[in-house]
């Protein structure tokens, strides 16, 4: 019996959002995710504020997120949504 199905696995990453390095602590990734930084996560991004008619810019921190995803596809010679063979 040859295997039909060949899934391939994905990683997916991404970022949260910027927000102060000291309120980043209880930041969550979404749902599905995994957090793949600790503690206040890494403080490579800027986040921005409105004071009446000007716009500050401050270093922040944001975590890493990621999530494996299995991308359902068939071995080589067969197709279709069931993998039928040739």
């Amino acid at each position: 019996q040859m295997k039909k199905q060949c899934d391939q696995k994905l990683l997916i990453r991404m970022k949260t959002e910027c927000v102060p390095c000291s309120l980043n602590l209880k930041t969550q990734c979404p749902a599905g995710y995994t957090k793949i930084t600790n503690g206040t996560g890494i403080p490579d991004c800027r986040y921005y504020l409105e004071i009446k008619a000007h716009v500050l810019s401050f270093p922040g921190c944001r975590h890493h997120c990621m999530k494996e995803f299995e991308q359902p596809e068939c071995c080589q010679g067969y197709w279709g949504p069931d993998c039928m063979g040739k």
